[in-house]
């Protein structure tokens, strides 16, 4: 058993009611202790103990920085998980310096991917940042064999094994969910329901979903994007401008497992992915997938396409796609196996010299 302090930046782990709150319990029960430093809002500034669990809200890298260091010292702690090589990953670094406490890093996006380095530009920095953090780190994490393989044909020098730790997704809660009986009857006109389940930002490139299926897509066909961001507004003047507006719905933020259900296909047009959540959730509900070449498309049985090629790719589909597909080589019996897993990759720290 050991020590631990996470270094994050999501303000939900201070929601009692989320589930991220809820993941940091079940983290809790495999180490002596844990703590968790984030950023939060001024509403979540009321640290909160549970048992051997401990949250401390902060306001700023500064603060970051300075409560790290204060619980390194002062609770003996072994290992520092940072949720990334970047800020978090430079505080952690620092904040650990001169102390027993092992660095571990975390990777969950796609650093290497051209169109993270200069979107925005600040990402240039952040590369030369984690090429120092990388390189001081006991422990990496990576949630993909697509990270890994792309972090060992880089030219940063690492004194650490990379370990692979997918995200854990509840494939038996997916399964078993039950159909939105209101949800089915709105779309129910339609015969084939595409869906997106996407943040409404630059780089999910939601657009290219909307040009395919205006492109491809039959008139008996609508599109169901679920999320919410930034560009909702310019991608429904786009939808007006190529006249698809009337079979292009936007729900915003809704819980994405109730529309898997009466889905016949996801499309995934990311510029970049570490991970791609929304495409395990999709092949797990039975769902198949048209994904750019993100993440963890190709390892878990998506259909990939290149970006202009992907309107030819929705048009192949609906001539002679699979309507049901699966999900390959998920690594997690369950979730106790993946805690199991998630601990031995923490634990494994403490003993680099």
């Amino acid at each position: 058993m050991t020590k631990v302090l996470f270094v994050s930046n999501d303000p939900l782990i201070f929601d009692a009611e989320s589930a991220v709150y809820a993941r940091m319990r079940e983290y809790a029960t495999l180490f002596d202790e844990l703590h968790v430093i984030s950023r939060a809002p001024q509403s979540s500034r009321t640290e909160i103990q549970e048992q051997n669990l401990t949250l401390y809200p902060v306001s700023g890298f500064l603060a970051l920085y300075t409560r790290t260091r204060c619980v390194i010292r002062e609770r003996g702690i072994d290992v520092v998980s940072a949720q990334d090589p970047f800020e978090y990953g430079l505080i952690a670094y620092f904040a650990s310096r001169g102390t027993r406490a092992k660095l571990h890093i975390q990777l969950h996006t796609d650093m290497f991917s051209p169109y993270f380095r200069w979107h925005p530009l600040w990402n240039v920095v952040r590369l030369c940042i984690a090429r120092f953090v990388f390189a001081r780190a006991y422990g990496i994490r990576v949630i993909s064999e697509h990270l890994k393989s792309s972090l060992e044909a880089s030219s940063y020098k690492l004194k650490a094994t990379q370990v692979v730790l997918p995200i854990f997704v509840d494939i038996e809660r997916l399964r078993s969910a039950p159909e939105d009986a209101a949800i089915a009857a709105r779309f129910g006109s339609f015969r084939t329901r595409i869906l997106v389940v996407a943040r409404l930002e630059p780089e999910k490139n939601v657009s290219l979903a909307i040009r395919a299926f205006a492109a491809s897509a039959p008139r008996d066909s609508c599109l169901i994007i679920v999320g919410e961001g930034r560009e909702r507004e310019s991608l429904q003047r786009f939808a007006k401008r190529l006249n698809v507006e009337e079979r292009v719905f936007f729900e915003g933020a809704q819980n994405a497992v109730l529309y898997y259900k009466i889905a016949d296909l996801v499309l995934v047009t990311s510029h970049y992915e570490g991970y791609g959540l929304v495409i395990i959730e999709a092949l797990a509900s039975g769902v198949p997938v048209v994904a750019t070449d993100v993440g963890i498309a190709r390892e878990a049985g998506a259909i990939v396409a290149k970006p202009e090629e992907f309107a030819d790719a929705l048009s192949g589909w609906f001539k002679s796609g699979s309507r049901h597909d699966g999900l390959h080589g998920y690594p997690y019996v369950n979730k106790a196996s993946y805690l199991e897993q998630f601990k031995k990759d923490l634990e494994l720290c403490t003993k680099q010299p």
